[in-house]
């Protein structure tokens, strides 16, 4: 809708303002539209980057990806062959020594998602996201424009904004919402007085992008992976670390550096010979740097903003989880806010978004980045091969068994969360014990029905109740109370039985988000009041 604002200009009108078009942006504006939420999205850069960051997706990304309408179009920009896993290789010292073992990858927590994890640069996935949000009438996307002023109100926000990559003119914009995805600078944020900490470990990391033929034949002494690290104790735990971006021998490199590196000043060629432990020719593209540190929002919500992505919390590129944890944040507030815009849900809805996300992301940060880099260092100091062998080898099998936790204790859930009915002192966090089994707060595993379908292909905009051979009365209650409340709810019927016992529970209600939020083996005695809590209306 657009009006003529108090300066004369003309003011444009919708459900949302998303700030920052990288993937948080898009995703959140791609399931906003699906719901039938309209945004306006406003992004600086008019194209794409060519850095390869980003790379490491989770199977829940791909769920996301599944729900928004273009898991098989992102699949099919993968650079790599499907026969290259997610796994890495970590040695000792440099990639030439005796001393090495591969990793286990993200396919090994593979059974209790719907969709498999995969890898490719963060351009690829975002350039097919970019194509599936302008299939969308409800969002309007203005790349090349950046926000200069932002208020709210009891009513709404309001912004200004320039046509940075035009004419220079300049637009009133408003809305009821406005999300800040534009990154750790994020205008937002800062407008918004929301303040961040963290941990700064005062540490320079230079990424390089490369095209190597005769790294990739050295390479083949191991087996095909996506990864290859080497620990030097003297990094006290900080990884140097290579990656594949393609099967034309084009890699990235991750390594701190002195706090006065340049691009001029540096030998770029010999640290990568020193980490690899021999030389080799390489053709750079790209040499940038970043600073090593972990920050969290202490606020994800302040009124009508709020913020995701690295807007709301960044960290090292380690394990992957940057990316992913955006795009869970997208998927976390969208359903919320189209909820509160549709009248279904309470304002308790919207302050759960803080409450389920930011505990996970400082997990992520304090627990599986920065613990884990403290780890590293006192284990790869622990003994040296050449003084102690016997206990260099207990350490370092000590380093190999500790790394599948990485990526199997990474299960984020909402335990803690108000908007579930979660166990008793419940927390939300990043870690968790995948199983089959249906726990309030955690993501939902996946099982085939009796009709063949898979139960997340019955997921959809609103909430699921699965009834498992259920009491009598139990799915029609639940039926009754949101026909009463308007909360959108489809009520699956089926046997306990195929597979489906491993939910170990005959009724199960399921959030938007795929997440689980009231289960039980009994009919509820008041199906309102669990509806009226699961939609912030308790």
């Amino acid at each position: 809708m657009n009006t003529n604002d108090r300066t004369g200009n003309v003011s444009q009108r919708s459900h949302v303002i998303i700030v920052g078009g990288g993937p948080v942006g898009v995703g959140l504006a791609i399931d906003l539209a699906q719901r039938g939420v309209s945004s306006t999205l406003i992004e600086r850069r008019p194209g794409m980057h060519n850095i390869p960051r980003g790379q490491n997706l989770t199977q829940r990304t791909l769920e996301h990806f599944y729900f928004w309408g273009c898991v098989e179009e992102v699949r099919a920009t993968r650079l790599l062959p499907n026969t290259v896993a997610s796994n890495g290789i970590i040695a000792y010292r440099s990639l030439m020594n005796e001393h090495w073992f591969c990793t286990k990858g993200r396919e090994i927590v593979g059974d209790y998602y719907f969709q498999k994890n995969d890898r490719m640069p963060q351009y690829c996935f975002e350039t097919e996201m970019r194509k599936r949000m302008a299939q969308l009438p409800l969002t309007q996307a203005r790349f090349g424009w950046v926000v200069r002023s932002l208020e709210q109100d009891a009513h709404g926000v309001r912004v200004t904004v320039q046509n940075e990559a035009g004419d220079g003119a300049t637009e009133t914009l408003e809305a009821d919402y406005i999300v800040g995805c534009d990154g750790g600078h994020s205008m937002v944020r800062e407008t918004s007085g929301i303040k961040r900490d963290g941990t700064d470990f005062d540490q320079v990391m230079m990424l390089s992008v490369f095209r190597s033929p005769e790294l990739n034949k050295i390479f083949e002494r191991f087996p095909m992976c996506s990864t290859y690290r080497a620990v030097d104790p003297a990094l006290n735990g900080y990884w140097q670390f290579f990656g594949r971006v393609d099967m034309n021998a084009t890699f990235f490199f991750h390594a701190p550096v002195p706090a006065d590196t340049t691009r001029d000043n540096f030998d770029f060629a010999g640290l990568l010979h020193k980490v690899v432990g021999a030389e080799f020719a390489c053709d750079f593209s790209y040499v940038g740097f970043w600073d090593l540190k972990i920050a969290v929002a202490e606020e994800y919500r302040k009124g009508r903003v709020f913020i995701a992505g690295d807007a709301a919390h960044s960290h090292p590129p380690y394990g992957g989880f940057g990316v992913n944890n955006g795009l869970e944040d997208a998927a976390n507030l969208a359903w919320k806010l189209a909820a509160r815009i549709q009248g279904w849900a309470g304002e308790d809805l919207l302050d759960s978004y803080d409450l389920e996300r930011r505990p996970v992301f400082k997990d992520v940060g304090e627990n599986l980045i920065a613990a884990r880099i403290k780890w590293e260092g006192e284990l790869s100091n622990r003994h040296d091969p050449a003084v102690n062998p016997e206990g260099f080898k207990a350490a370092w099998n000590e380093l190999e068994t500790g790394n599948g936790p990485f990526v199997s204790g990474f299960e984020p859930n909402y335990e803690g969360s108000p908007v579930i009915f979660g166990p008793p002192g419940g927390v939300s966090s990043a870690r968790g014990e995948y199983m089959f089994k249906a726990r309030a707060g955690h993501h939902l595993a996946p099982r085939t029905l009796s009709n063949g379908r898979n139960v997340f292909e019955e997921l959809g905009g609103g909430f699921v109740l699965f009834a498992f051979d259920a009491p009598a009365g139990a799915a029609e209650a639940f039926e009754s109370a949101a026909r009463d409340l308007k909360i959108p709810l489809k009520v699956v019927r089926d046997t306990c039985a195929g597979g489906r016992e491993d939910y170990e529970t005959r009724l199960m209600l399921i959030r938007p988000d795929q997440h689980v939020a009231w289960t039980s083996d009994v009919a509820a005695p008041d199906a309102g009041a669990v509806l009226r809590r699961v939609a912030g209306r308790a």
